[in-house]
């Protein structure tokens, strides 16, 4: 593996006076997408109540069908500003597009760059030019080694406030969505100072899954975790099977905190 020029001291992310890679462990909740605004004002103060700090929801969406829902654009970031006065939970949403850089990182605590676009240098080089958090995700066919240096592009453009999220990469395995790779975490501490956070939902594809996949991804040495919460799953426009129910969520939440709590016991 090439060296990697990011020192391996760990950077602390601050979003508004909630630290990721501090210690405290961040939890990232919300819809797959932002459909209407009674839906996430709901799945928000769901998530909340429950103890997550995050809210995520997709306002742009990038489908593998064209003909799939696309999200709401403009008018979904509206909401989830609204949602945000609502709760006061800091907000983590997906940029797809160079040309909207500024207008998502208007209402975006922490811009999000998809597995999609994990290697759009031009796309890397414009959010490292923001001054707000920009949480990676894994390529889904990417290695430990180009993902770093997808950060780097990040970092050389003048912003150190990279979260890596792993979200599980596409292997000759067909029983789940993607194979969701947690030795990932253990190394990337090892090879990097950045927060890594871990993406179970889309790592997995599947709801009974998802907390134990959080509850080992905790154990692994994760600084968060992002989950994909839903008011009604059978109804999400996306995403639905792998998407939490409030009272799983909640249940979850409990789960997670004593993994950690473990783990820090002297």
């Amino acid at each position: 593996m090439e060296a990697i020029k990011t020192e391996i001291v760990q950077h602390v992310v601050n979003v508004g006076g909630l630290q990721i890679g501090g210690g405290e462990l961040v939890v990232m909740a919300g819809p797959c997408a932002v459909e209407d605004e009674e839906t996430l004002l709901a799945a928000a103060g769901a998530v909340k109540e429950a103890g997550a700090q995050v809210l995520r929801g997709g306002a742009y969406k990038p489908r593998t069908s064209p003909k799939a829902f696309q999200g709401l654009g403009q008018a979904g970031l509206e909401m989830l500003a609204k949602a945000a006065k609502a709760t006061g939970l800091a907000i983590v949403t997906e940029v797809m597009d160079t040309r909207n850089v500024d207008e998502v990182a208007a209402v975006a605590d922490i811009l999000q760059v998809g597995s999609r676009n994990m290697q759009n240098t031009a796309l890397l080089k414009e959010v490292g030019k923001t001054n707000k958090p920009v949480l990676l995700k894994r390529g889904m066919s990417s290695t430990v080694e180009e993902w770093l240096l997808a950060a780097e592009y990040i970092l050389d453009a003048g912003n150190p406030d990279v979260i890596l999220c792993e979200r599980g990469i596409r292997t000759f395995e067909t029983a789940l969505r993607n194979t969701l790779d947690l030795s990932a975490v253990s190394l990337l501490k090892e090879l990097s100072g950045l927060p890594v956070v871990v993406d179970p939902s889309h790592g997995t594809g599947k709801r009974s899954l998802v907390a134990p996949m959080s509850r080992a991804a905790v154990a692994a040495g994760a600084d968060g975790l992002v989950i994909e919460v839903h008011p009604n799953p059978e109804q999400a426009s996306c995403d639905g099977p792998q998407s939490l129910t409030p009272p799983e969520f909640a249940g979850l939440m409990g789960q997670v905190r004593r993994v950690r709590e473990a783990l820090t016991v002297n």
